[in-house]
């Protein structure tokens, strides 16, 4: 399939949903498996359960690995990037506006946290609309915050559920 060819997702995503319990729109699966594990930090394959994902994870030069693969942190910036471009997207869409030349570009930085001297991340997102007014540009990303839920996620956190299994 053509990129010329891809159907934007319905308007109705942007409707506001009034439901008393979470209601999953999408679900997937993403394993790590296999790598090294003495350093504390992800290697080894990520793979998705429909298996359109598959990539090697390693150790960035930064801590001593090898850095000739993809990281955790890379990984979350591109998920967050392209959840939050589609957000501006779909608010284009609904203005009939052509945003064509939109660039989202999240930089995450993994770091020690002061406040309990454990980690953190520390996320950077910089929107560069071409052609469109600034004020516009700004309320669209205002809108697009509160739409993205890697943004949300970001600001509130989200429910976690862990699990040991056998």
């Amino acid at each position: 399939m053509d990129d010329k060819d891809l159907q934007p997702p319905p308007l109705s995503l942007l409707d506001r949903y009034r439901g008393r319990d979470f209601h999953a729109l999408y679900t997937t699966t993403v394993t790590v498996s296999g790598g090294q594990t003495g350093h504390g930090r992800a290697s080894g394959v990520a793979r998705s359960d429909d298996g359109n994902l598959s990539v090697e994870l390693r150790l960035p030069k930064e801590f001593g690995g090898p850095g000739n693969g993809t990281n955790p942190e890379q990984l979350f910036a591109a998920g967050f990037a392209a959840c939050f471009h589609g957000a501006l997207n779909l608010l284009a869409k609904r203005a009939a506006m052509e945003i064509d030349e939109t660039v989202v570009e999240v930089q995450v930085s993994f770091g020690r946290d002061p406040m309990d001297g454990g980690y953190a991340l520390v996320i950077d997102l910089r929107v560069r609309m071409p052609g469109v007014d600034r004020s516009v540009a700004e309320e669209m990303v205002r809108t697009a915050e509160r739409l993205c839920p890697y943004a949300k996620m970001a600001r509130q956190g989200t429910v976690n559920i862990v699990t040991v299994v056998d």
